[in-house]
């Protein structure tokens, strides 16, 4: 895997930065939209767990690829920082859910990488236009800057 990779869009309007940073013991990924670190999750797995392949190819969505499923055993630890709202919070836990999903299961395939790291995500997301603090819905630029951002995790993974 990379040691230090980053990668910027423009998502919805909002220039959107990745950042893929690799340690011994963890790996670091930021997201943001707002030029900060924001809110620092850990997301964790014990290594003997098996990771499920993704799922296939939708029909009627040929051009999406399909995400991993995260584990059920995955464990997601706030380091620093809070999400304002519940729904935020919930954003925040769904994005370092796939991210760390995505990391493991692409470090998978190396030979090198036989321990499954800690990952620790940093998300700071501006906030949806006309979004309802209490709707536990993705709206659709919800659902575009999300499949967005980890298609930008995905361009960098694939780049070891």
């Amino acid at each position: 895997m990379l040691q230090t990779a980053n990668i910027a869009r423009e998502l919805e309007g909002v220039q959107t930065d990745v950042l893929l940073q690799a340690f011994a013991d963890r790996i670091l990924v930021l997201v943001t939209q707002l030029g900060k670190v924001g809110s620092l999750i850990q997301a964790t797995i014990p290594s003997a767990m098996p990771l499920l392949p993704p799922p296939p190819p939708d029909p009627e969505q040929p051009n999406m690829v399909p995400l991993p499923v995260p584990p059920s055993s995955l464990q997601l630890t706030p380091l620093l920082g809070s999400a304002p709202t519940e729904r935020i919070q919930t954003l925040h836990s769904l994005y370092a859910s796939q991210i760390a999903t995505l990391v493991w299961t692409m470090e998978e395939g190396s030979i090198l990488e036989a321990d499954r790291r800690a990952v620790v995500i940093g998300i700071a997301l501006e906030k949806a236009p006309g979004a309802v603090a209490d709707s536990s819905e993705l709206s659709p630029h919800d659902r575009s800057v999300f499949y967005g951002v980890m298609g930008m995790v995905r361009d960098l993974l694939a780049q070891k």
